[in-house]
């Protein structure tokens, strides 16, 4: 049981089930949290949940203005942001020969611009009060690659990239910049395989089963507690042991 009933965080994709899942654990440990997504019929439901604890803003990270007024808002709302979640992600598959620069760049504004300017923006609050937490939710695409999808293992590489640096700026104000890259996860995404292409998959996994979002949410309350201050530029991998990185 971590406790943050004073800290006020930041969840972007929460209209997704491993951004809710963050989300939702955020609040029953005590946190005012402020919940970005595309489906507002999502994060309503959320609120309505812990109706004291959430605070929804619409947003399509796609398109770059709308990222530029986020923390601003958040911040107007609810105070100075401890913790900020990078979940936001979205995925344009195709083999590279067929991928087009709209689909490279769409995927790369959500996926890497986007948390980008975000952690930029919090950052300049965070190192006036000496402490903040950032982590961003990559996928073990990242490190592992995979056909179909260079420019998505290409923005969460990056992210991890980017996290390192980060933390390496910000390290010496109390400010810790963590990844997380989840395997495969019970999600919607993984709903529509059918069921030979579910066991197939889980015969390459040592735990033998999917992650559940709560597992990717674990890992993120953990990384955003004061216990977790001594880890900084980390990946943390939940992927049931697919790769031993």
């Amino acid at each position: 049981m971590f406790d943050y009933s004073n800290k006020i965080a930041l969840v972007t994709g929460a209209s997704g089930d491993i951004g809710r899942a963050i989300a939702i654990s955020l609040a029953k440990q005590g946190a005012k949290v402020a919940i970005t997504g595309r489906r507002s019929k999502v994060l309503d439901q959320i609120c309505k949940q812990y109706p004291k604890a959430f605070t929804p803003l619409v947003r399509d990270l796609s398109q770059r203005d709308n990222v530029k007024t986020i923390v601003s808002d958040v911040e107007n709302k609810l105070g100075p942001i401890d913790i900020l979640i990078n979940n936001a992600g979205i995925a344009e598959d195709q083999l590279a020969v067929r991928m087009n620069d709209e689909m490279w760049q769409k995927v790369m504004n959500v996926n890497l611009f986007a948390a980008f300017n975000l952690s930029k923006s919090v950052i300049k609050g965070m190192m006036k009060r000496r402490y903040g937490r950032i982590i961003q939710i990559t996928s073990i695409v990242g490190h592992t690659g995979n056909p179909g999808q260079t420019n998505y293992a290409a923005s969460k590489a990056g992210l991890v990239g980017m996290s390192k640096s980060l933390a390496m700026e910000v390290a010496s104000r109390n400010i810790t910049v963590n990844c997380i890259a989840p395997g495969f996860i019970e999600t919607s995404m993984t709903a529509v395989l059918s069921e030979s292409q579910k066991k197939t998959l889980i015969e390459k996994i040592p735990s033998k089963k999917l992650g559940l979002p709560q597992d990717v949410a674990s890992a993120c309350i953990f990384l955003a507690s004061d216990e977790a201050s001594y880890i900084n530029g980390s990946t943390i991998h939940v992927n049931g042991g697919l790769a031993m990185i």
